[in-house]
């Protein structure tokens, strides 16, 4: 399908068929992504505890400019699918180059400053002494290759805001699959490749980034969905400024669930280490449990807008709602594979009868709540993609730690770790109702302004019609 139909069918196809159309690709990329990790930490995991510990180590550095990296692709989405959605494909070309440009010119920042601090930054993390060459035999090649990591995602962003989502996931799979190919090699040897331990792992993940860099900027070109031509009325800065304005604070929004996570765990942590390892097991399940709605969050922001972009209002709420209702159906029948499988799911994670039973508890509740937490996320994309990002990273404040980590921290008062559970599940459904609400109020005040300008940039009689045909 060519960009211009496909541009076209998120405006004029039928929404449901539409974002499944969209979404199904982005499963299969999202469920990579998830493999690419678990593929990374049993390789390593091989090497011994050390080793394994040191990569550990990496991930809250590594995860900061990952999150930089999603929330740029969130910005750059938003941007370009409002402008092709509008009409203005010029814009929409320059601001995929900008997007490029200035993902890379961050994350070089990033990395220079990580490089030349990296023994404080582990010291502040309590990385032991022992454990630190393996610490640089890692990070070097980390920080040496992370631009590479940037530009695939950001530029998969500037593919599914024209509306592809199957080149992004066919992409995001190929650098899985290479990555789970070079892994062994590099970390082990063969033939003549010598045994590189960790610094193999890290140099894994850059061939697979520079293959992934290659095959995106070289599709975007024969796409022709890149210029570095500004138009007339647009410049450099001005581009950067409105994807930075999404961007940087989706990438804030995404650094706070993993801040939740670690607090949640401390309070877990007085129960001890069966507990505490019961919750980590939960959590993984948690990611592929939430499969879906990751997808849906990626595919959905497109739909909603270019709609947006072309004034079709009734089709951004429609387009929310479809997507909404079908997480709710999928995350129920989700809940109930789990609970039917909860035992042998706990056997196949412990052989410990202890936390066995708490693995079974956390699938008997934590699981009902993932239907509403899939509407916050679903919700605070869709704000995004509104532009309207502060109050997306608002929802992200008052979903953990006005609603999770309070209501989760007070159950546990209350009936220890089953009270802890409930009070996640409770406070998911209540900022799943607040995100229902606060996405329809952003869409009415978007919609008030976007109708007011464009009666004024319009002629007299036509801005009259398309503000008249607008409410109907």
């Amino acid at each position: 399908m060519s960009q211009a139909v496909a541009a076209k069918s998120l405006l004029h196809d039928p929404i449901q068929p539409t974002l499944w159309r969209m979404t199904w690709p982005v499963i299969i990329g999202v469920l990579t992504l998830i493999s690419f990790n678990v593929v990374d930490t049993f390789f390593v995991g091989m090497l011994g505890t050390d080793p394994l510990a040191a990569v550990s180590f990496t991930f809250p550095v590594t995860f900061t400019i990952v999150s930089l990296a999603i929330g740029l692709g969130i910005g750059t989405s938003a941007v370009i699918a409002r402008k092709r959605g509008s009409g203005r494909e010029e814009h929409a070309k320059f601001d995929g180059a900008t997007a490029l440009s200035v993902s890379a010119l961050l994350v070089i920042i990033l990395s220079v400053i990580g490089y030349l601090t990296m023994d404080p930054i582990f010291a502040a993390l309590r990385a032991q002494e022992r454990l630190l060459p393996y610490i640089h035999d890692y990070m070097t090649i980390w920080f040496l290759g992370a631009v590479l990591l940037v530009t695939p995602m950001v530029g998969n962003a500037v593919l599914r805001a024209a509306g592809d989502t199957r080149t992004p996931s066919l992409i995001m799979a190929s650098g899985g699959l290479l990555n789970a190919i070079f892994d062994p090699i590099l970390i082990f040897g063969i033939g003549p490749i010598p045994a590189m331990g960790v610094q193999g792992a890290a140099l894994a993940s850059l061939i697979s980034w520079i293959i992934g860099s290659a095959l995106v900027l070289w599709y975007l070109s024969y796409k022709e969905l890149l210029s570095l031509k500004a138009p007339a009325d647009a410049s450099w800065l001005r581009s950067a400024r409105q994807i930075l304005n999404i961007g940087i604070p989706a990438a804030g929004a995404n650094m706070l669930t993993p801040l939740a996570m670690a607090v949640i765990t401390a309070i877990i942590a007085a129960y001890g280490a069966p507990a505490v390892a019961a919750f980590g097991v939960g959590t993984r399940l948690e990611s592929l449990a939430s499969v879906i709605i990751l997808a849906l969050s990626m595919s959905l922001p497109p739909l909603i807008s270019q709609n947006f972009g072309a004034h079709s209002f009734d089709r951004v709420g429609a387009a929310y709602r479809v997507a909404v209702r079908s997480v709710l159906i999928v995350q129920l029948f989700i809940y109930g594979v789990l609970v039917a499988t909860a035992p042998w799911i706990a056997a196949a994670f412990t052989d410990d009868p202890e936390v066995a039973r708490l693995i079974r508890l956390f699938i008997y509740i934590m699981p009902l709540g993932y239907g509403v937490q899939g509407v916050i996320i679903l919700t605070n994309s869709s704000l995004n993609a509104l532009h309207r990002p502060m109050n997306a990273l608002a929802l992200s404040i008052v979903r953990l730690f006005v609603m999770f980590v309070p209501l989760s921290w007070l159950g546990a008062i209350i009936y220890d770790i089953p009270g802890l559970f409930v009070g996640g599940v409770i406070a998911n459904v209540i900022t799943g109702v607040i995100a229902w609400f606060w996405f329809h109020r952003g869409l009415r005040l978007e919609t008030m302004h976007e109708r007011k300008e464009h009666a004024h940039d319009a002629p007299e009689g036509v801005a009259d019609g398309a503000a008249e045909g607008a409410t109907k």
